[in-house]
């Protein structure tokens, strides 16, 4: 679908979680046909004409002023990034899908993840594919996959797949819920600015067909990046601990995250950490210099 169509998705979402009271309207007793604001209220608050914010919600619009559209944000108490998402998909013209290039990791992030040592990290993509991770990465997050498995682009694990059909990692997460909707909320700001990319386009097919939770999450359009949250997780080996998620920018790959995982120092958690890296650290030391999971 173009971005101009996602404009009027998005303007109808937005637009149904807001109530009059919400927005000071007072509206006559009695039963609402619409869960949210009407395109007639919404477009008192924006200050147009209810027939051109019509327009733009039926995608028959595409000139939409950077003033109406930052009308049109305020009357809907868009954050930041919703709002910066709503111009996104304002400006952008339908493309053509095509193929992107593979997703690659440079020798720099690898020599980052390398000093790492025993924390667990891994490098995420756009899409949330796995480019890399540290042998603790792995261990905490996938250790039921195989460790080369991103350095295999056509079978990279990929993050939101994981979360919402493998087994394995929805048991992982006990706050599974408030973790898929970030990610989701994540990869909705991911598909505004590349409406174009055809594998997160088949990625969201995908998911929208097998999964009826990815389609509730993805039509409520909230956008979000995953910076950091904290989460509780139940490990198949050493049990439940508390973890900590931060999302770190790539300088050099600005498309690419470092997702770094921590515990409180002295906690329960960290020693359920350390005894993660104990129990797995046999098998990490007889994996032979030079293969891809060292690479």
């Amino acid at each position: 679908m173009s971005s101009s169509g996602h404009l009027g998705e998005f303007l109808r979402a937005r637009r149904a979680r807001l109530r009059p009271e919400d927005v000071g309207l007072v509206t006559p007793p009695g039963r609402r046909r619409v869960p949210g604001l009407r395109r007639e209220e919404l477009a008192q608050l924006a200050g147009v004409s209810v027939s051109y914010y019509t327009r733009l919600e039926q995608n028959q619009s595409t000139n939409a002023s950077e003033g109406v559209l930052d009308a049109l944000a305020t009357a809907l108490r868009l954050d930041d990034y919703e709002r910066a998402h709503l111009h996104e998909l304002a400006t952008q013209r339908p493309r053509p899908r095509k193929r992107p290039p593979v997703e690659r990791v440079t020798d720099a992030t690898r020599q980052l993840l390398h000093a790492l040592g025993d924390v667990p990290a891994l490098v995420v993509g756009r899409r949330t594919d796995v480019l890399a991770w540290t042998p603790m990465g792995h261990a905490l997050l996938a250790g039921h996959l195989d460790p080369a498995a991103p350095e295999q682009p056509g079978q990279r694990p990929n993050l939101v797949r994981m979360l919402f059909l493998d087994p394995h990692c929805r048991e992982l997460y006990v706050d599974w819920d408030r973790k898929v909707r970030g990610l989701v909320a994540s990869l909705r700001g991911v598909a505004g600015r590349h409406p174009e990319d055809a594998l997160l386009a088949s990625l969201v097919g995908e998911l929208s067909v097998k999964c009826p939770e990815f389609v509730a999450l993805w039509g409520d359009h909230r956008v979000k990046p995953c910076v950091g949250d904290t989460f509780r997780l139940r490990h198949p080996l050493v049990g439940e601990l508390t973890v900590t998620q931060q999302s770190l920018r790539l300088a050099h790959s600005p498309e690419q995250n470092l997702v770094v995982v921590t515990t409180e120092p002295g906690s329960a958690s960290a020693d359920s950490l350390d005894l993660l890296a104990h129990l797995t650290a046999a098998p990490r030391r007889s994996t032979p210099e030079g293969s891809p999971a060292q690479r």
